[in-house]
């Protein structure tokens, strides 16, 4: 190990091996694998309920989760499978590639909740948060790290198991929801032209996407890798690019995911607007309010019976006040708890 490897570990206190659960957790631990997708499937679908969450995670979101490039499953996932071969518990330790400003390492995971109150969730995340200083130490870049997790403000135990670790809440995030079937109004910017989505645009999005989002907290860059990985929900069909008449260049661009397997949670039809981002040269002249009526056109079009998006609630671009003016209202908070280093 170099001198700035051995640097990066000391500053942020690396461990030598992550600390697994012990045997006392009445659970046999591996990493996951491939082939234990459906079984995460079915018991992050009961934590989510039990928090009640507005949504559930599906099969093909947790295989890309597993199969992305920047994750090695081996050594960034963990579950714990009771005596009958049921998985009761997981966790896994994400650390996005294209950081630069500020080296990030996200956890996910959650304990059955006829599992909760032995000790588990406490030991899962002692292993997370190990990991997550390996990772972030791996990244041998020069930078802030932060270690996060986002939690429903719903879920008042795993609040509570983050706070308990170290983790105190950093950011707050809104998610908005309004009826297209609402009269949308026709918006249209001089010199803009609204497109629909195509394969050929996707380089110039993700750079446009990066420019838009460079004076955003906790926003980093995102590599083509990023860009096009986690892409199971993505409706091409709702998503637009807008476009400078004059120069063909990329202002401002909406990506749209539909994710079927919520709407039997909420009781309705939804688009969700996973992306939405102007340069920012081009705020302030009605990009955006001209990709969300595009969006929410589609999305009629087609049946759906509302749109939804999420919102940092100190977003820069004024955001909050874009979406209430076109009619969105909150429905769902969440919350990012994190360790800075």
């Amino acid at each position: 190990m170099d001198d700035e490897s051995q640097s990066l570990v000391r500053r942020f206190a690396v461990p030598a091996v992550a600390r697994r659960p012990d045997a006392g957790s009445g659970l046999i631990w591996r990493p996951l694998t491939d082939g234990d997708v459906p079984a995460l499937a079915r018991l992050v679908a009961a934590i989510e309920q039990d928090a009640g969450a507005p949504y559930r995670t599906s099969e093909q979101e947790l295989a890309e989760r597993l199969g992305a490039s920047d994750l090695d499953a081996e050594a960034d996932t963990l579950g714990g499978w009771d005596a009958h071969g049921t998985l009761r518990a997981w966790a896994l330790v994400d650390q996005p590639e294209g950081d630069e400003r500020v080296v990030r390492a996200f956890l996910s995971g959650g304990v059955h909740p006829a599992w909760t109150g032995r000790g588990i969730g406490r030991q899962v995340l002692v292993w997370s948060q190990d990991r997550a200083r390996q990772r972030i130490a791996a990244a041998a870049k020069d930078a802030p790290a932060r270690i996060g997790a986002f939690t429903d403000d719903t879920d008042a135990r795993t609040a509570a198991l983050l706070e308990a670790g170290g983790m105190r809440p950093v950011r707050y995030y809104a998610e908005l929801r309004r009826p297209v079937r609402d009269p949308l109004a026709v918006v249209t910017v001089d010199g803009v032209e609204v497109r629909a989505w195509s394969d050929d645009i996707e380089e110039a999005a993700r750079v446009a996407h990066n420019e838009a989002f460079a004076d955003h907290w906790g926003s980093e860059p995102r590599t083509r890798n990023q860009w096009f990985e986690g892409r199971s929900q993505f409706a091409a069909g709702w998503s637009f690019v807008a476009v400078d008449a004059a120069s063909g260049e990329i202002v401002g661009y909406l990506m749209s995911g539909r994710y079927e397997q919520d709407w039997a949670v909420t009781g309705h039809s939804s688009g969700y607007v996973e992306r939405l981002g102007v340069r920012r040269a081009w705020r302030g002249r009605g990009v955006a309010s001209a990709l969300l009526v595009a969006a929410m056109q589609a999305y009629r079009r087609d049946g759906v019976e509302h749109a939804e998006l999420g919102v940092d609630t100190d977003n820069p671009s004024g955001a909050h006040r874009l979406y209430a003016g076109l009619g969105f209202g909150v429905f769902h908070r969440v919350t990012l708890r994190s360790i800075e280093l």
